[in-house]
């Protein structure tokens, strides 16, 4: 009946898909007729051709660092960074890469780009840059697009990119059949080149543009709305000023807890507490911001015999780079140290892991290299505790055992 409606309005077809499926769709259509040639292999992953990339020039890359390559060459393409201007950009943005210089990147950059031209492939963000070349440079092309597609909606347009930007700017090609919905309040792909500007700034590209605000809250209690309200105050994520529309709930509590282990006790006990008055574990939940963190609350809920499912993130004792540590000290204990204490203690758990690729500084930025160092810094803050409490290498091991 929809469907009739439609076309009785003289509309088409309706299409929901992402910027990347849509435009995939597009190449394959327009690609063999507008070249004559097949269209470049998509490939399922960056990691095999950054790694040939990094041996072209002659850089050494782990699996955390070629993971945060991938994200950083996606992030440089979405942001419209060429590989020779990758440093300048990056120094500018304040964006690093564990271990490698923003030279070194733009050099696998570069070398990435001519592999995949070398083995006729394509990556997802080529998949926009394509369809926006084609748009863009053939007028036949852009005009039966357009011609197809008539009205856009974009959903979370708070974590649109310069590239899809710039694509859906090509679709409409001056158009304003447009409706965008977002809140800059609610953008977490900045990382990946996502940027709230183009929804705040929305009116300003387009005058005469109709606002509407979507101010109440149906999920949140109306002290949850208040504190959310007093965070943004002032901040470049300010929106709108939420009402709720729930029955009142309880007071928002702000602990400040001395370090990790006081801050995880303090969550477990109240969690107990919680239980012990009635409220069900499964109604209760731990938000951590790293997945080192998770360590300490393991721990505390562990103590307690409080049952808990870890979502997001692996044990941390389940961790590669954890099991790989534990596994070193604890041939370091079975090869004659241990029995030391103390100082040395440390310093044996330091070397072991300075030789996995911990640094007394962490790395710059965010990524699988600094997820890493977390994880084993939070091993390197256990041993401190231990040893400051006079106990062995060997006794180590054995605690980590009882955690794992």
């Amino acid at each position: 009946e929809m469907r009739q409606r439609l076309r009785a309005m003289g509309a088409g077809a309706v299409q929901a898909r992402t910027f990347h499926s849509a435009a995939l769709r597009q190449l394959r259509f327009f690609w063999p007729k507008v070249y004559g040639t097949e269209l470049p292999n998509l490939t399922e992953s960056k990691i095999p051709l950054i790694r040939a990339a990094a041996q072209r020039q002659r850089i050494n890359v782990d699996q955390a660092q070629a993971r945060d390559l991938a994200s950083e060459i996606e992030w440089s393409k979405v942001s419209n960074v060429h590989p020779d201007d990758y440093p300048k950009s990056a120094e500018a943005r304040g964006r690093e890469v564990g271990g490698l210089t923003p030279a070194m990147v733009g050099h696998i950059y570069a070398a990435y780009e001519d592999v995949k031209r070398t083995q006729a492939r394509m990556d997802m963000e080529d998949v926009l840059l394509l369809t926006a070349g084609l748009l863009e440079h053939d007028a036949r092309v852009a005009a039966q697009v357009r011609r197809q597609y008539k009205w856009f909606t974009v959903d979370e347009f708070q974590d649109v990119s310069p590239l899809q930007s710039a694509l859906l700017d090509l679709w409409l090609g001056g158009r304003s059949e447009l409706c965008v919905v977002g809140d800059p309040a609610q953008t977490i792909y900045t990382f990946a080149g996502a940027d709230a500007a183009y929804l705040r700034d929305f009116p300003k590209k387009h005058p005469g543009a109709t606002s509407v605000e979507l101010v109440r809250n149906y999920r949140s209690s109306p002290q949850v709305v208040k504190a959310a309200n007093k965070i943004l105050e002032g901040t470049p994520s300010a929106g709108v000023q939420l009402q709720a529309q729930r029955d009142s709930g309880p007071a928002v509590e702000h602990v400040e807890q001395p370090d990790e282990v006081a801050e995880a006790e303090g969550v477990a006990a109240e969690i107990l507490r919680l239980h012990q008055s009635g409220k069900p574990y499964n109604e209760m939940a731990i938000l951590f911001r790293i997945n080192a963190q998770s360590e300490a609350y393991e721990d505390a809920l562990t103590a307690r015999r409080i049952p808990y499912v870890l979502r997001g993130a692996a044990r941390f004792f389940d961790r590669p780079e954890v099991r790989e540590a534990v596994t070193r000290i604890r041939g370091a204990a079975r090869g004659g140290q241990g029995a030391v204490i103390g100082d040395e203690l440390l310093e044996s758990v330091h070397g072991i892991l300075a030789g996995m690729g911990w640094t007394s500084e962490p790395p710059e930025g965010r990524g699988q290299t600094r997820d890493r160092w977390e994880s084993w810094q939070a091993l390197i803050d256990q041993a401190r505790t231990f040893s400051a409490a006079g106990g062995d290498l060997a006794g180590l091991v054995a605690e980590l055992d009882r955690r794992a």
